[in-house]
């Protein structure tokens, strides 16, 4: 990832966004050029001068110091997700040890002991590990012929199936998208990170379209909805569980309402899941 160019979108589409009557600036009937502030305005409200914002919007971040980057969140109305992402770009320069692939014995034990879906992610969006609960669920993405090993952000995007099986496909679509630009501005040297990167913007117009949006996440929790063909229509919360012991990766856990339809579906896919292993 180029952090100049990234820091350049970043910044103008944050300010871009941004009305001055949003921001508390009075307004007037001159005609403007710009659809949201102008640099001069975020200097202002920053507290700092409308040369050195403007370096900043140029992408040189270097040396800026917290508190600016503080008083630039707060000038833009940038959230949790977006300040993070502002305090990584300006950090990218540091040189970060990638997370390890590997999935400790652990975790593994930890997965056969939850009776609901759950897997374990790296910040590609790779499939790790799971349980069989979560192979049933997410076996069309897991059996995948667009990448040889399974990979959400690329089943999202390359396979055709994807709207089907996810029915709220645009949710999805979205915080894959802002989940990998996150990441990529914490780990912008990850060549993995970056071939996945060039590989779905090359292939699929609406990976293209919603990166441009510049929208940054860290977390995901939210309802995703399935068209499991086995279990049908399937609505169940999503729970992400960062592994302090194992920087970039997650646990994924989806659940459901006890004794609602949709957790008797996931039952009934549990019982299908252990007659189709022979332990029934």
């Amino acid at each position: 990832m180029d952090t100049r160019s990234e820091i350049r979108a970043f910044l103008s589409t944050r300010r871009a966004r941004l009305t001055p009557a949003a921001a508390g600036l009075p307004t007037f009937k001159d005609k403007r050029r710009v659809p949201g502030l102008r640099r001069e305005e975020v200097a202002l409200l920053a507290g700092v001068s409308a040369d050195y914002y403007t370096r900043l919007e140029r992408g040189n971040l270097s040396g800026a110091s917290d508190g600016v980057l503080e008083s630039l969140s707060r000038a833009l109305h940038l959230n949790d997700s977006e300040r993070t992402h502002l305090f990584n770009l300006a950090r990218a320069t540091t040189k970060r040890p990638h997370p390890s692939p590997h999935v400790r014995q652990g975790v593994l034990h930890l997965l056969s002991t939850i009776t609901a879906p759950a897997w374990v992610r790296n910040a590609r969006q790779d499939y790790l590990a799971g349980n069989p609960a979560a192979e049933t669920l997410l076996s069309p993405m897991l059996t995948s012929p667009q990448t040889a090993s399974a990979n959400k952000a690329t089943f999202v995007f390359l396979n055709p199936t994807a709207p089907d099986f996810f029915t709220n496909w645009h949710q999805v679509a979205t915080g894959t998208v802002a989940l990998l630009r996150a990441e990529a501005a914490r780990t912008p040297t990850d060549r993995s990170l970056t071939d996945l990167i060039t590989e779905l913007s090359t292939h699929s117009s609406s990976f293209r379209r919603y990166w441009s949006d510049h929208d940054v996440t860290q977390h995901c929790n939210a309802i995703t909805t399935f068209h499991h063909p086995v279990a049908g229509p399937l609505e169940l919360g999503t729970e992400l569980l960062e592994l302090p012991r194992d920087p970039g990766l997650t646990l994924v856990v989806y659940t459901a309402e006890p004794h609602s339809p949709n957790a008797e579906a996931l039952s009934m896919l549990a019982s299908w899941t252990a007659a189709e292993a022979g332990i029934l």
